[in-house]
């Protein structure tokens, strides 16, 4: 039995809860930008994913017109850092609606770490950062798509394994629902099947045992 839920009958912002508590876990785009004016700024975005491989572009969702999105627009560049889960407490914190004039880098006692290719600043304490600059905006509803070109990517080399990040090492934070967070769990290595492997009669392994 299944219980029916249809966003034309309950308020947005209870369907919103429903739809964060079933699209998980959600890696989050702990992103850093510099307002006009030379603030920089740092705030978790859990809509995040990417959105092309050639040209490699990642994409996060601003829910409504945040002090992240105003920055990006004016200066057209932007860091993605990962969020690492020994961070919690900090990547938390500056998802405090402060205002505009002040900087999560500071309040959250986040330290700063010069980028390569972009003069907005890296989180230091973060394994990995995607430097980006802006390659478009799509309003859709209350929000809006940030699409960012990747220019630079730099790993710690404590987290590598040849040229590879250890997923265990990087130790990734992830949204649930309501204010719950995951940490990475079990990991399971399965190749995807080739069509010329394809098994004649497709069961799982316990149907097939039974």
């Amino acid at each position: 039995m299944r219980k029916d839920f249809s966003p034309a009958d309950l308020p947005s912002a209870e369907f919103y809860r429903l739809l964060t508590a079933v699209v998980v876990p959600r890696p989050i785009a702990w992103v850093s930008s510099t307002s006009a004016d030379g603030v920089d700024n740092l705030a978790p975005h859990s809509f995040f994913t990417v959105a092309s491989v050639t040209p490699p572009i990642i994409q996060f969702t601003s829910v409504g017109r945040k002090d992240t999105l105003r920055n990006i627009s004016a200066r057209g560049e932007f860091v993605v850092n990962l969020a690492p889960a020994d961070f919690l407490a900090e990547v938390n914190a500056t998802g405090t609606n402060f205002p505009p004039e002040v900087s999560e880098f500071d309040a959250a006692n986040v330290t700063r770490e010069a980028s390569l290719t972009v003069s907005v600043p890296r989180v230091a304490e973060s394994p990995a950062a995607l430097e980006c600059r802006l390659h478009s905006t799509l309003a859709m509803g209350d929000c809006v798509l940030v699409f960012g070109e990747v220019t630079h990517a730099a790993v710690s080399v404590d987290v590598l394994e040849g040229s590879h990040p250890r997923i265990d090492l990087l130790g990734p934070l992830a949204r649930l629902g309501r204010d719950e967070w995951g940490h990475l769990g079990p990991v399971q290595e399965l190749g995807r099947i080739r069509r010329s492997d394809w098994p004649g009669d497709f069961r799982r392994r316990g149907e097939r045992e039974a």
